[in-house]
Formats: C-alpha cells, structure tokens, sequence
C-alpha cells in the first residue's frame, strides 16, 4: 500500500514538504475526497437500492447472471440432447458454459420437484448429507442460489420478500429462508434445494490428496446409493468406472485451476428399461451378463438417460459445484426422429473405444441386443 503522497498531485506534495498548514490541510482535503469517492461508488453500484435490486447488483458484479424476463416455464420444451456416437471414448469432453445456464427450468418442472420432495421425505440421508468440512460451503451455495441467483435468473417464478431475507417460489407456493439460520444445520439448507431446483448436486473441496466430496443432494441417482460417495476423493467416488485412471489426473488438475464464473459442461448418457428418475434398487444390474429377450423388454417404458453436467466453483469457499440434470427421452421418439440406427451404434460402440468396460458398467449385456434390434427395425 503506497503512503498518502504518492495519492497526491505532483505540485501539491511540493507545496506539502515546505508547509506544514498547508500538509495539514492536504491532508484533510484527501480523506474528504476519499470519502466522496467511496460514497459515490456506493450509489452507483446500488447499495441504497432495496435488498432485491442490491443481491441483483452484487451477482451481476461478480457472475454476471441474465435474467429470463417473461418467461413461462409452462411453455419451454426440455432441451433434446443427443450425445450418440459410434464409438465410446472415455474423455472429459468440456465445453465452456455460462454463468447464467446454471439451473435449467422447463415444462417439467412443477412435477420434477414435488417428485423431488418425496424423495427427500422417504429416503433422508440417502438422498443427502452434509460434512463438518462442507457446511460453509453449503451454506454460501444456499445463499447464491435463493438470494442472488433464482430472482434474478427467473423473477416470473421466485420473488424476494422481507429486505431480501426470504424467497417465495410462485410455482410451488413454498416460501424459504435466503440465509440458513444459525441453529440449523447444514442438511435444512440441502433440503431446501432439493426441492426448489432439479439439479442435483455435489460439493467438492480440494485438499492435498485431491478433491473430496464434503456435501451432497441426489434425488435422482443412476444405479448408485448416493450416500456412499460423500467423503471420498474424486479418485475413489470414480473408482468403479472402467478406465477412469485415463482422465483421472485431468479431472484433478482442472478441478484445482477452475475459476469463479468459468463454468463447463459435459454429456453422459445411459439406456434404462424403466421410467424411474430415482433409480437406485436396480444397481445389480451392471453385475449381470444376461440377456434379455425383446418380448421382456416394453420399449414404451425404454429411455435414453441423459445428464447434463455443470462444473462452477464457489467464490468464497472456493468448493467445487458439480450439478446435474437429468432428462429421459423414450427410445420410441429417438427411432421416430430417424436416430435408429445411430443410437444403435453408440450402443454397441460402448464395447469399443478406449474404456471396453462401459458395455457391462452401464448395464448393456441385459438389454443392448434387444434394444439395438429394435431400434434397426
């Protein structure tokens, strides 16, 4: 920090070393300006404005969030992804992602989340779980979400009240805390965006040994129990993925460099023979190599599972956020839309490429031969 004088006009210092009234009075005249400067910067930036306009304010300064004016969630279509190819690479396959596409809110949305709800209700700490280690991290996510981020994102659908101190959700008529209250703990905060977004989430915190899952809500988890991945290094909650050690220390190092407000995304993909969103009784299935028939399979009740997966980082704490949704597209609309035959193929391209493994991991022994006949049909 440089010392007053250098603040000063070059002409002024001279006039200060031969004057000590005239020091005394330059100094004065700077800390007034100073004070007019901060003051100033204040109105400008909008923290005499009303507790809404000032949490717009300060995630727009620091993430630039662009709000959805008019929007009718009732209207918007769930995004089609279609991440097919004919032979599977295990990559990280990021792609840059704003700021402002963290959540993602469509015509499904009402229902996903009261789905959400009585998850939440029935299964309790499966579903989520919070660490010593991740509580502030917890509680800066809670914050950003329902204080800076939903009303300014979506203010058709989430309204601030109260100076700011709470949120009410318009869809679901639900009304929450923006801050968790200092005697409750971490796990209310979890619940709470459990049932406001579809995301689900993981907190990541970096330590020498790697990254550790410290914070989680996972509603709809793919084959897996949740539960079991908070406190493990990224390394470990990976481990059960065939050839992982292949992107394994790239997925370190990025998590390590990853910058506020430099969000990425990615696909991952899967075939399920139900329509579950909460799917985990079902997890023996990757262990069995035996074939289904056609006839056992109900193509009406067949779904291309994907997720899309977001990686941001956490300004504060510094956590690392990955957060996905989850979206089922029935393998009728996919063969109506001519993709057969590429579906197909990526099918089947799971046994190729550079991780062999994932034909058994994603289950396709049971029903990649039925499904691929169908599909070619």
């Amino acid at each position: 920090m440089g010392t007053l004088l250098e603040f000063l006009p070059g002409d002024l210092t001279k006039t200060i070393t031969m004057s000590p009234v005239l020091m005394a009075l330059g100094v004065v005249l700077a800390i007034i300006s100073a004070v007019y400067t901060l003051t100033s910067s204040g109105r400008r930036n909008g923290s005499t404005s009303s507790p809404q306009r000032s949490a717009k304010t300060s995630s727009k300064n620091s993430l630039e969030i662009k709000p959805l004016n008019g929007l009718d969630y009732r209207a918007v279509e769930p995004t089609q992804y279609r991440p097919f190819k004919p032979i599977f690479h295990i990559t990280m396959a990021l792609q840059a992602d704003s700021p402002s596409e963290l959540i993602t809110i469509d015509s499904e949305y009402l229902d996903r989340v009261s789905l959400r709800r009585q998850i939440i209700a029935q299964h309790g700490d499966m579903v989520h779980a919070c660490l010593p280690a991740g509580v502030e991290a917890v509680r800066e996510l809670h914050q950003f979400l329902l204080r800076d981020y939903l009303p300014t994102r979506f203010p058709t659908m989430f309204r601030l009240r109260d100076e700011g101190r709470q949120l009410d959700n318009l869809v679901t008529g639900r009304t929450f805390p923006t801050a968790i209250p200092e005697d409750e703990d971490a796990a209310a905060a979890l619940r709470v965006l459990g049932e406001t977004v579809e995301e689900d989430m993981f907190l990541l915190m970096g330590e020498p040994e790697g990254h550790r899952a410290v914070a989680f809500v996972c509603c709809f988890p793919s084959g897996f129990d949740p539960s079991t991945k908070v406190g493990k290094l990224l390394r470990e909650i990976h481990s059960p993925v065939p050839s992982y050690d292949k992107i394994g220390p790239s997925m370190e190092r990025f998590f390590s460099k990853a910058e506020v407000g430099k969000n990425v995304k990615r696909t991952n993909w899967s075939m399920q023979t139900h329509s579950d969103l909460f799917h985990y009784d079902r997890h023996d299935q990757h262990k069995s190599d035996e074939p289904v028939t056609t006839e056992e399979i109900d193509m009406s009740k067949t779904y291309a599972r994907i997720e899309l997966q977001t990686l941001s980082r956490l300004p504060k704490t510094r956590a690392i956020l990955f957060s996905f949704k989850t979206y089922l597209y029935p393998v009728e609309s996919l063969k109506k839309e001519g993709l057969g035959p590429q579906v197909a193929d990526a099918i089947e391209g799971l046994k190729t490429g550079n991780a062999p493994g994932m034909w058994r991991y994603k289950g396709a022994p049971q029903w990649g031969e039925p499904i691929c006949k169908y599909l070619r049909s």
